[in-house]
């Protein structure tokens, strides 16, 4: 299908109490919007009677994924399965409402945007759940300060444009807001409704959480040094060669006003492992820099394999 306004795209992992449930909210709400739509769910490796609940359904495009390869990867297939102007992404499980993407959308337009994610406000989740949410929101703030409160919530409505040449791995999904805004694209948010979750059991866990921050770092590298990793690297070399020069100096001031050896002293040996250390460093972060131009002009592959996907109109 060409020249669709709207693709939805959810990504599902053993959500068979869901998912007839949340197809017929967004169906709905795509008539309501009455332009060109497809409903894109992605079965990522579901263990459970998730994909016959799917084949059920119609009309609705399913990329089904051959293992499980995390939230991040599915969002990835169903984004490069999509052909809508603009692309909306939500959880399997029920607890976004479908409802809100009409005026996530209205709110793109509106203002100029090229994004608009949902800020969960007041979220139906667990104590821990939102506490250790609210702590990676903290920490994120500062180090990418991308400029939303929840990047977590994965009800957001995209130009299509913005997935150009864009491949998501990890965790990922989390950060879309602030890669995307590294890359010049206008970003918003608007307080959406978030609902209690009715059936199956939450896929997050604390192996989940350490990725996440894992990937908050990447990002933060990225967004300071991945064109110019030699920035970092270099300036962490020439800093150790500049102590090293100095502690040199200060064994040799030594050695004339107080007679002490230079091999009596720890400045030497500081000054010399300084120094070695700041060249490889240097060398390291012109590697570095060739490395990334080589990945941006070469890197293709995705992280996940797709055994089949069922289009039912």
């Amino acid at each position: 299908m060409d020249n669709l306004y709207l693709s939805v795209i959810v990504p599902v992992y053993n959500e068979e109490g869901a998912v007839a449930v949340l197809y017929q909210e967004i169906l709905n709400v795509c008539q309501k919007i009455d332009k060109p739509f497809e409903i894109i769910f992605v079965n990522d490796g579901s263990s459970d009677k998730t994909l016959d609940v799917l084949k059920s359904l119609s009309p609705i495009k399913i990329v089904n994924l051959r293992a499980n390869f995390g939230q991040t990867a599915a969002m990835d297939a169903g984004i490069k399965a999509a052909s809508g102007f603009y692309l909306a992404t939500l959880d399997g499980d029920g607890q976004n409402d479908p409802a809100e993407i009409s005026k996530l959308i209205e709110k793109l337009e509106m203002d100029d945007l090229d994004v608009v994610s949902g800020w969960r406000k007041n979220r139906k989740d667990a104590f821990m759940k939102k506490f250790s949410s609210k702590c990676a929101a903290f920490i994120r703030k500062r180090l990418i300060n991308d400029g939303i409160h929840d990047s977590g919530c994965s009800l957001k409505v995209y130009k299509s444009e913005c997935f150009k040449g864009v491949t998501l791995y990890g965790e990922m999904h989390r950060f879309i807001p602030a890669v995307l805004k590294i890359k010049g694209f206008k970003i918003g948010e608007m307080v959406v409704n978030h609902r209690p979750r009715k059936t199956g059991r939450t896929k997050y866990n604390w192996k989940r959480g350490i990725k996440g921050v894992l990937d908050m770092f990447s990002v933060w590298f990225w967004k300071k040094y991945a064109n110019r990793p030699l920035h970092l690297f270099g300036g962490m070399g020439v800093l150790l060669i500049l102590l090293s020069f100095f502690s040199g100096i200060l064994a040799v001031y030594q050695k004339i006003f107080s007679g002490q050896d230079l091999s009596d002293t720890a400045l030497t040996e500081l000054s010399m492992f300084g120094f070695f250390t700041g060249i490889m460093f240097f060398i390291f972060g012109l590697l570095a820099d060739i490395l990334s131009k080589n990945y941006y002009a070469t890197h293709k592959e995705e992280a996940y394999s797709i055994k089949e996907v069922i289009d039912n109109k």
